[in-house]
């Protein structure tokens, strides 16, 4: 009896302690996910130099890490830095009265009569419309120029968070492989079903962060791209907000560039408002549409909608993070379902294994007494 009161003092006293160890951490969430993102992509990249450098674990670790630095952390750094200077420039542009959104309305209204009328009959004002947008744009100043003076704050945030990030992760490059090994004895969930989640974890991971890199990057490329040629203002700023937006499935850049080509056409610019609703649905559109299935889909291997909803969810949920985060947890209640399916719910792979070469060699004994027969 005492010997089960301790064990069931010490499992509360373990999960207590997890449960406060996992609180402590929250604040550096973030930057332990994408840390281990790193780890899990860069991988490969590891192993190919620890080919060529040898077995020298903290040498190997810091060129993996140095290369992820100049690849993708500074090139980051760089775009955030202009996606902020173009920012900044179009807010003072608004503050000035230069761009006035009350007027865009106003323009596309006497461009298209018949959108007030299909608003009259749904019941909405077209002139408390124009109020709420010039309200919207007046607060969406005040909180841009608030952010402008707490960008120092924002900036060292982002500093800390980044090397904390790239601190842990040179560990997890170094030690990443004995950290699975010890989470693999210490979890109690049987050792073939740990290593298939570890497995799935990193294939998602993988796939789902350098898909949905490629597919933003080139959608945002795309849409600057378009921008720059048509002369539209601040293409690197509307680059950036598609490559984020790019993020969400079937929807995308979309949400910018056809509002954009609305406005031409409402403007009377004919010409650019066709090339932009061309190339956007033709070739921004497309590129989402063959690289996510591609990059995303076949690797995760989920179902289309199946990403489209979890990484709707997941982001709704976590933000920037839910990305990549909605997936990996659609794909990881796949294969937990999986899982009980084949040991639970059904026969032991093992047993029909077992049956099944038993039954080969009845054949066997059968097709040889018959051959003997004749």
């Amino acid at each position: 009896m005492r010997d089960v009161m301790e064990r069931r003092s010490f499992l509360f006293l373990l999960l207590l302690v997890s449960l406060l160890f996992v609180l402590l951490l929250r604040p550096f969430w973030g930057a332990i996910f994408w840390a281990c993102a790193i780890s899990i992509i860069f991988n490969p990249m590891q192993e190919r130099l620890r080919k060529h450098l040898g077995d020298k674990p903290n040498r190997v670790a810091l060129l993996t890490l140095l290369i992820c630095v100049v690849i993708v952390v500074l090139p980051i750094f760089l775009i955030a830095t202009t996606f902020a200077q173009e920012g900044l420039a179009l807010y003072q542009r608004v503050d000035k009265g230069e761009i006035n959104p009350s007027e865009w309305l106003e323009q596309m209204r006497n461009a298209f009569p018949a959108v007030p009328q299909w608003f009259d009959k749904l019941g909405i004002d077209l002139g408390s419309v124009r109020e709420s947008i010039a309200k919207g744009a007046a607060s969406a100043g005040k909180v841009m120029a608030e952010k402008a003076l707490g960008a120092g704050q924002i900036t060292f945030s982002f500093i800390m968070n980044s090397a904390l990030m790239l601190y842990l992760a040179f560990f997890l490059l170094r030690d990443g492989r004995t950290l699975i090994e010890l989470m693999i004895k210490a979890l109690p969930l049987g050792d073939a079903r740990e290593r298939k989640l570890f497995t799935k974890f990193a294939e998602v991971t993988r796939a789902t962060v350098k898909g949905n890199l490629v597919v933003a990057i080139v959608q945002g490329a795309l849409g600057g791209f378009i921008f720059w040629a048509l002369s539209l203002p601040s293409p690197i700023l509307w680059a950036v907000v598609m490559a984020f937006l790019s993020l969400i499935p079937a929807v995308g850049a979309g949400i910018v560039w056809l509002p954009v080509a609305i406005y031409l056409y409402a403007t009377g610019d004919w010409v650019s408002a066709t090339i932009l609703i061309s190339f956007g649905a033709l070739v921004i559109g497309m590129a989402d549409n063959v690289l996510r299935p591609l990059l995303v889909g076949r690797d995760t291997k989920l179902p289309d909608y199946l990403v489209l909803f979890s990484t709707l969810g997941g982001i709704s949920l976590m933000g920037i993070n839910g990305f990549v985060i909605g997936p990996l947890i659609a794909a990881l209640f796949l294969v937990v379902w999986d899982i009980f399916m084949r040991e639970f719910n059904g026969e032991n792979p093992h047993v029909i294994t077992e049956r099944s070469t038993e039954s080969n060699h009845k054949y066997e004994k059968i097709a040889a007494s018959v051959k003997d027969e004749a």
